[in-house]
């Protein structure tokens, strides 16, 4: 969330991360003045995120499911916005900006989490900043990627989990993970990757990477779905899954833009790159499509422009157009080559490919931000040496692949010990509209 100008981006590269300035000590009234221009456009793009999993999220998943399984993606959703927006209030917002105790290049135990300075937001008043903006907006704008994040994994263990299984994952995923590593990203000078010198502009580790290996660990704890893969599970309305892309693809420019926190030339740039970075995950996509399978596919134009989307994230201010669209084409074919080859190669049941992808989206996303942030080729970051900046960017990736699994995997199993995790093979017949619901969305 830096304004930045409409000049080449000269200052170091660490001040360049998503929140270094918004996420650092919060400004007071006296240290800053309100901007009721960029206050206004925060506020929409908080409602543009939210958009973007109720409905937008929902109905790609959804229409991607069978069904008799349709009614239950969407009361995980709303399900899991609701337990998180309460946690985030409770105290995950606190464990997420406070940076009491940080210090920039230095590690210690506040580079991993943040402090409980602002459980509940009791501190919080009308005159409370966070830059330019009343904090308030920004809780709820940073509170919109606490809410999408988990919700993205829903779609990996989709038509087989327990709904109390979901949301007691959900709510101890968000706690021990996404808050710890958006923190680790964004938590301003001094968080763990920001000392690394890790470029994520919007979210390809925190959001996507996190995501996507949750996602995963769920699959390869629950198994595979009753049937699966011998019985034929297609999407019961492609419509549904388009109509849900195309929410995502708008609400996707208050994810990124947003992320600024500011409306100036600099915006301009990044509304720019998240169009073309989705647009050429389309082609990207389709033609990798095309000559492999013979013809292209509605959901796979859909599933090329989020691919597309996914990969600009962490780079939509660093990189150009050119940059851009080089990322949208390669994550474009290699989010395809995710879903038709290594799911099928590895044995894995991800339902709805999370992980193919939003975990393979991100980390193509984040390794290639190190190559095209470099102005030799378009990009905005000057002094980029692009083999260190790679290496960096590997690291920051391999860091949260790791603990995201491991972590995962470890909230999976004491839940599979305990409460248990998967629904009955006769629920798992019946659909869980009815077995967990008790409704159905169709009319018989």
């Amino acid at each position: 969330m830096i304004p930045f100008s409409d000049s080449r981006l000269a200052f170091p590269r660490l001040a360049l991360m998503f929140a270094a300035l918004c996420l650092s000590p919060l400004a007071s009234a006296a240290e800053a003045t309100l901007d009721t221009g960029t206050t206004a456009w925060m506020m929409t793009a908080a409602m543009f995120v939210l958009l973007m999993c109720i409905p937008g999220l929902a109905l790609f998943y959804g229409g991607m499911v069978r069904a008799k399984n349709f009614l239950s993606v969407f009361t995980q959703l709303f399900a899991i916005a609701g337990v998180i927006g309460v946690l985030w209030v409770v105290y995950g917002y606190s464990i997420v900006v406070d940076a009491t105790g940080m210090v920039a290049g230095e590690v210690n135990l506040n580079s991993f989490v943040g402090g409980f300075s602002k459980v509940f937001m009791l501190d919080m008043t009308h005159d409370s900043l966070v830059g330019s903006i009343p904090e308030g907006v920004y809780s709820v704008f940073q509170m919109s990627f606490a809410i999408i994040t988990p919700a993205l994994i829903a779609g990996g263990f989709a038509e087989r989990m327990k709904f109390s299984a979901a949301l007691a994952f959900m709510a101890l995923w968000f706690t021990f993970v996404y808050a710890p590593v958006a923190h680790m990203i964004w938590g301003g000078p001094g968080g763990l990757m920001v000392n690394w010198g890790v470029l994520d502009f919007a979210g390809g580790t925190a959001v996507h990477i996190n995501a996507g290996v949750a996602a995963l660990a769920a699959c390869l704890v629950l198994g595979k779905r009753k049937g699966y893969p011998n019985v034929a599970m297609p999407p019961h309305n492609l419509g549904f899954t388009l109509m849900g892309a195309g929410l995502l693809w708008v609400g996707w420019f208050g994810f990124n833009i947003g992320s600024g926190a500011a409306v100036n030339t600099g915006a301009g740039i990044i509304m720019l790159t998240t169009q073309v970075a989705a647009c050429a995950g389309v082609v990207g996509w389709m033609l990798t499509e095309t000559l492999i399978h013979g013809r292209p596919s509605a959901l796979g134009a859909a599933s090329g422009a989020l691919a597309g989307l996914v990969g600009i994230t962490p780079a939509c201010a660093f990189v150009g157009p050119a940059g851009a669209l080089a990322i949208g084409l390669i994550t474009g074919a290699a989010c395809f080559f995710g879903v038709s080859q290594l799911k099928q190669k590895l044995g894995y049941d991800d339902s709805l490919d999370v992980f193919s992808l939003h975990g393979i989206g991100g980390i193509v996303g984040a390794i290639l931000t190190g190559v095209f942030a470099s102005p030799a080729l378009g990009g905005y970051v000057e002094n980029l040496d692009i083999v260190s900046q790679v290496l960096t960017q590997l690291k920051g990736v391999s860091f949260t692949f790791v603990y995201c699994f491991v972590v995962s995997l470890i909230i999976l199993k004491v839940l599979q010990w305990t409460i248990g995790l998967r629904t009955s093979g006769e629920n798992e017949s019946v659909g869980l509209d009815l077995a967990e619901h008790d409704e159905r969305a169709y009319s018989v």
